[in-house]
């Protein structure tokens, strides 16, 4: 199961892509109750009571008698969707026909769970108390380069900085950018740095992380053709062509440490597969 990244400037809480970060959750149903965890987040396997994948589970099989293996490469509290890809793939090894479903109900956000169970550029929404999400076209020579911060942001205080209404002027701002970044998306040659502009949630989530627009001006310095926050944040997301990741990934590395700033950079592909069974 692969993490994700939402909004990607101007497609707030509408559009995510999935990245080459993994999550892999194994459920052996029948078994005294054990939770075995590696790898990110397998300090919070300290309490299983309160651990997501075994709520999920529980809730999905009925009961505890079951072992869980988790191995999670995706940092926690990032902004890379490791909720959403938690939840999707104990719903997946729980047996469930729609892990999309019970993941954007648990998390909240349909875009990332989207992304994460069906792989590559989706758009997604809630309609009527339902959720729905359609696939978008993605250049396979997009490369993302991912500024991750040695430091977390909860979803729910990076929502508390937001405003609660915004002008019409704002708001067609964004729709005019995220028809950019779509195109942009779809083939490489079309992105412009403009279209990660976004005036809904990024300028003020900055006051969370100051040096965010620094480190955004570095990763294009660098080569990247569009930047922006992945998902709440604090980690932050430069879109090249694969040829330009080092060079990008060099950038930001600078960047990183002349801000002062521990943390670290990787290159990731998108991932197309999604939600993926292995045998």
């Amino acid at each position: 199961m692969p993490a994700s990244s939402a909004n990607l400037g101007p497609g707030f809480d509408a559009l995510a892509v999935a990245l080459s970060l993994y999550i892999e959750v194994d459920i052996k149903v029948g078994q005294e109750f054990e939770l075995v965890a590696t790898g990110e987040g397998s300090e919070l396997a300290d309490d299983p009571q309160e651990h997501l994948g075994v709520k999920i589970a529980t809730d999905l099989l009925g009961h505890r008698d079951f072992f869980m293996a988790i191995h999670s490469d995706i940092p926690v509290g990032r902004g890379l969707g490791s909720s959403a890809a938690m939840s999707a793939a104990v719903a997946g090894a729980a047996g469930t026909v729609d892990p999309f479903a019970i993941a954007a109900r648990q998390d909240g956000h349909p875009e990332n769970a989207a992304a994460s169970v069906m792989g590559g550029l989706v758009a997604a929404t809630s309609i009527d108390g339902e959720f729905l999400a359609r696939s978008l076209p993605l250049d396979p020579s997009i490369a993302f380069v991912v500024i991750i911060p040695d430091r977390s942001l909860a979803t729910s205080q990076a929502r508390s900085v937001l405003p609660n209404s915004v002008t019409l002027r704002d708001a067609a701002s964004n729709l005019g950018r995220l028809g950019l970044m779509i195109a942009g998306l779809g083939r490489l040659h079309d992105l412009v740095p403009e279209a990660a502009g976004d005036k809904l949630h990024q300028p003020a989530r900055t006051a969370l992380f100051p040096e965010a627009p620094s480190l955004l001006a570095a990763l294009i310095d660098g080569g990247a053709r569009a930047s922006c926050w992945s998902g709440a944040g604090p980690s932050l997301l430069g879109i090249c062509d694969r040829h330009a990741g080092n060079s990008v990934e060099s950038a930001a590395k600078s960047a990183l440490a002349s801000a002062g700033i521990p943390g670290k950079v990787l290159i990731l592909d998108p991932d197309f597969r999604g939600l993926t069974e292995i045998d």
